[in-house]
């Protein structure tokens, strides 16, 4: 029976976690009394006594967590934005290549993708790998999401009665382009540069997609929206969450349209690559609160116990 600690299980995302261990009998939650969640030396003690720790936390909390640990054998796997670029932790997409997964099964402090950054860097890592986009390419991001991603205090007032008639419309925000994300979306995309991101809190609970768009002009290599998706399907072939759709065209999507909430409740993510050799787009579809968050702490999880990445995620 292996021992987990989430501190911080009242958030969204420790909420999701604790839901995705309801029917799993190889895994003890370990409870703190009402009382005690903000009690250092209680945090402490179910740390080291867990074989592994969620950290649902604000990122000045999540570094406060994660240094009470004294236990070597304690997995640490931070949801928040504190560790995801820090050298010394694992980065938990074991989709983008066999050394990130390498890196996750053997950490002891593994650090969870951000959901606008995981819907980026599973588009952006790939074409800066491959070559096909220079690192120094112009990125612009355009994303949208549903209100959950945006914490208890949002989710409070999209479910109010009598809420501002401002909720019904999509809004823009992180106007000073100083998101939380960028730091992440350059350093594991492997870019020169931070992105342009623009991104848009909507009224339905979860799922997102995220965009890119590239000048064919301007890639380093010359290329076809066909050869782009044919490189992004090599990339994720065999991988359990991410597909790749054919390229767009009759069948793909009837109707032309990529909603965004269809993957809501899973750890599925889709890429679509469509547009033209001219101007080739790709987008990601997912669960902010799945592939974005808590499903993708529950795979690194499975991933570190040695067993089926896909437990308690189908």
């Amino acid at each position: 029976m292996v021992k987990v600690f989430i501190d911080g299980k009242e958030g969204t995302t420790g909420l999701k976690i604790y839901e995705r261990f309801a029917k799993r009998n190889d895994i003890e939650i370990l409870q703190i009394d009402e009382d005690k969640r903000k009690d250092a030396d209680e945090r402490r003690r179910l740390i080291d006594a867990s074989d592994y720790t969620f950290l649902c936390l604000p990122d000045a909390a999540a570094v406060e967590s994660a240094s009470l640990c004294t236990n070597p054998n304690t997995v640490i796997i931070d949801a928040s934005t504190a560790h995801r670029t820090n050298p010394d932790w694992a980065y938990g997409f074991p989709e983008l290549s066999p050394e990130f997964r390498k890196r996750i099964e053997s950490s002891k402090r593994i650090a969870v993708p951000g959901c606008y950054a995981s819907g980026f860097i599973a588009l952006g890592y790939p074409l800066v790998k491959s070559g096909i986009m220079p690192a120094d390419y112009p990125v612009t991001i355009h994303a949208v999401s549903g209100y959950s991603g945006a914490g208890k205090k949002a989710i409070a007032q999209y479910e109010a009665e009598g809420r501002n008639p401002e909720l019904d419309s999509p809004r823009l925000y992180a106007l000073t382009q100083s998101h939380k994300h960028l730091p992440e979306m350059k350093k594991i995309a492997g870019l020169a540069f931070e992105p342009i991101f623009n991104p848009y809190v909507c009224d339905y609970f979860q799922g997102m997609t995220v965009t890119v768009g590239l000048h064919s002009r301007l890639l380093s290599k010359k290329v076809t929206a066909a050869d782009v998706r044919e490189m992004m399907a090599e990339h994720y072939a065999g991988c359990n969450f991410v597909t790749v759709a054919p390229l767009m065209g009759e069948g793909v999507l009837p109707e032309q349209f990529i909603p965004a909430n269809t993957l809501a409740g899973t750890n599925d993510m889709q890429i679509f690559v469509y547009g033209n050799d001219d101007r080739i787009m790709l987008t990601s579809r997912f669960d902010n609160l799945g592939k974005g968050a808590s499903g993708a702490a529950v795979q690194c999880l499975n991933i570190s116990m040695g067993i089926d990445e896909t437990t308690s995620l189908r």
